[in-house]
Parts: structure tokens; C-alpha cells; sequence
């Protein structure tokens, strides 16, 4: 297999690009932080799809392996500008981006992406290219789904309104008032750039000086809410986050696999990100939002198992976190 090199120059005349030797040093336009787990069967498709997906911009490419065991590593290594990070644990989504950031200097802006996702030709260069607005810090594409359907990814700051209309409703009136739905689900606000609360964090770019600014990822929530959290920490420092339609990615959802304890893991870092932002007394109202959803769909097993986690705070120590070990590059 030919290994594309990531960093490339377009000449202005043909519009060719001509590829040279990706840098893991001095200043690129893009760093790329990807975090992997058990993902052999999609790291390769999404290396591959990069070089076409950001015409005359230099990337420097990193990936950070959280102690995979499927020969993720090994497809990796097929990449030799690709700087791979061995943390010798599973730190998480947040934990590993972390790691990432470490490596991304110098550079214009950083793109966190999953593994499990291939990026349509030229949508890195329209995100960076959505960055130079003013104010804006961080840009988000429009993502289909593995079979190229909408993805309905872009999402409103999480409440008690929300909460409840979204356990009552689930996925019925989607035209319904945005203050009773967490999840964006009208089509067609899926056609123009606007400024977002956040969306799903499989593919965000953040300028550097935004994530200069924002600071670390919230390694306390491991997987899921944590780019809740992270994204309304971009908005509360005075920037935008801008949703891009014109940029595309497929994302395969769950290719990293999937376990019971991660849909339990989703209801209660649901309910911690809500705490985090608001410790009142309204934080039992959001948790009884989060015990009505599931109650309401209790005949299947998958919502059963995770109502009961919901109710029994003393099952929460029992879910995924991050472990530690020796990081190796």
C-alpha cells in the first residue's frame, strides 16, 4: 500500500497538488489529533481520505492509540508521517486528545476526528477555510451516516425543557420548538452555515488560539458529553461555534465497537456535564428528565439496563473511566 504524505502544496496556476514529505516539525497549517481504540477496520480508510481532503494546506498527522489489541497500531505504522502515540491504556476520549494536543504545536488550527469516519475530498480545506472568520473557534461539518443519509449531529445546550421533550417525544415532531429538544432535527437546518451550541464530537477543528485560550479536554467525563462540555467552554471564552455544511464526513458509528456499559456511560456523563454546569437543585430535575427516557422505553433490555444505572448513583463507580499507563511513541 502507497502511504500518502500529508503535508502538500497546490500550484496556483494548475491547481495541481504536488505532495512533499508531511512535517513533525515547525508550523503546519493543521495538526490532526485522532483517537484510536480497536479500530483496524477504519483507521486506514480515514488515513487515506486526508490528502484529498485538504488541498494546499500542511497537516501533521497524530494518532493516539488507547492500548488497542486488534492490530490498530500496526495499520498505523503503515504511515510513516503519521506520528503515532502509544499510551499503553485506555485514557479515554478526552484523556487521548489531551496527549494529541501535546504533539500539535506549531500549527494553525487543530482537527480532532474518531477513527471510524472518512472525510469527503476538500472538506478539511473548506473547515480552515471557515476558520478565518472573525470570532470564529471552532467549525464543525455536516455528517452523514455509513449508508449517506443525514446525521443529525448539530445540538442545543443541554436543560430540564430539553430533557423532557426529548423523553417524551424521542424522535416524533421533529419540527417541534427548539426548547424541547436537545437534538437539531429539522433537515433544513442542516443547509447553512450558522453559529451552533455544539455537535457531536466525532470531527471539530479549533483554532489554535482557541484552544490556546480553552485549555485541556474534561478528561472527567472519558467518552460522551465531553464535547458539551469542551464547546461551551469555546463559547463562554467569546467565540463561535460555527456548524459548515459545504464540508462532509461519513461517519460509521460505533466502529470502535460497543458495549451496555458505554449506553449507560452516555445517560450518566448526561447527567454529570448537566451538574458541572449547574450544581443547584435543578440538577435532580435534569436526572429525573434523563430516568423518565429510559422509563418510558423499559420494555427493551438496553433501556432497562440502563435505568437501573441511572436510579443507583452507587452503579456509577462501576462505569468505563480512564485507566493509566506507560505512554511509548
Amino acid at each position: 500500500m502507497h502511504a500518502p504524505s500529508y503535508a502538500q502544496d497546490e500550484d496556483p496556476e494548475t491547481g495541481q497538488v504536488a505532495e512533499r514529505r508531511g512535517s513533525r516539525d515547525g508550523h503546519v497549517d493543521v495538526a490532526v489529533v485522532v483517537v484510536t481504540y480497536h479500530s483496524v477496520d477504519d483507521v486506514r480508510r480515514l488515513l487515506l481520505s486526508l490528502p484529498s481532503s485538504a488541498p494546499g494546506l500542511s497537516l501533521r498527522v497524530i494518532v493516539v492509540d488507547n492500548a488497542s489489541a486488534d492490530g490498530t497500531v500496526e495499520a498505523i505504522r503503515e504511515f510513516p508521517d503519521v506520528t503515532c502515540v502509544e499510551v499503553g491504556a485506555n485514557l479515554g476520549y478526552a484523556g487521548a486528545i489531551n496527549i494529541g494536543r501535546a504533539y500539535a504545536a506549531p500549527c494553525s488550527a487543530v482537527l480532532i476526528l474518531n477513527p471510524d469516519l472518512t472525510i469527503e475530498p476538500g472538506s478539511v480545506r473548506r473547515l480552515f477555510e471557515a476558520m478565518s472568520d472573525p470570532g470564529t473557534g471552532a467549525v464543525v461539518p455536516l455528517m452523514l451516516d455509513q449508508h449517506g443519509c443525514l446525521y443529525r449531529s448539530v445540538r442545543r445546550d443541554p436543560s430540564i425543557l430539553r430533557a423532557l421533550g426529548d423523553a417524551l417525544f424521542g424522535n416524533h415532531l421533529p419540527g417541534r420548538p427548539g426548547w424541547l429538544s436537545e437534538i437539531v432535527r429539522q433537515e433544513n437546518r442542516y443547509g447553512e452555515r450558522r453559529s451552533v451550541d455544539w455537535a457531536t464530537g466525532a470531527a471539530v477543528l479549533v483554532s489554535a488560539a482557541c484552544d490556546d485560550q480553552v485549555g485541556p479536554w474534561d478528561e472527567r467525563f472519558f467518552l460522551y458529553s465531553e464535547e458539551t462540555d469542551y464547546l461551551a467552554r469555546v463559547r463562554a471564552a467569546g467565540w463561535r461555534v460555527d456548524f459548515v455544511p459545504d464540508a462532509r464526513v461519513c461517519h460509521r458509528e460505533r466502529g470502535s465497537g460497543h458495549a451496555p456499559a458505554l449506553d449507560r456511560l452516555m445517560a450518566v456523563n448526561r447527567i454529570r456535564y448537566y451538574v458541572k454546569v449547574h450544581p443547584g437543585p435543578s440538577r435532580h430535575l435534569f436526572r429525573g428528565a434523563v430516568v423518565l427516557h429510559e422509563l418510558l422505553r423499559a420494555r427493551w433490555p438496553v433501556h432497562r439496563d440502563v435505568l437501573s444505572t441511572v436510579v443507583s448513583r452507587s452503579a456509577w463507580t462501576s462505569l468505563p473511566g480512564p485507566q493509566r499507563g506507560e505512554k511509548r511513541e
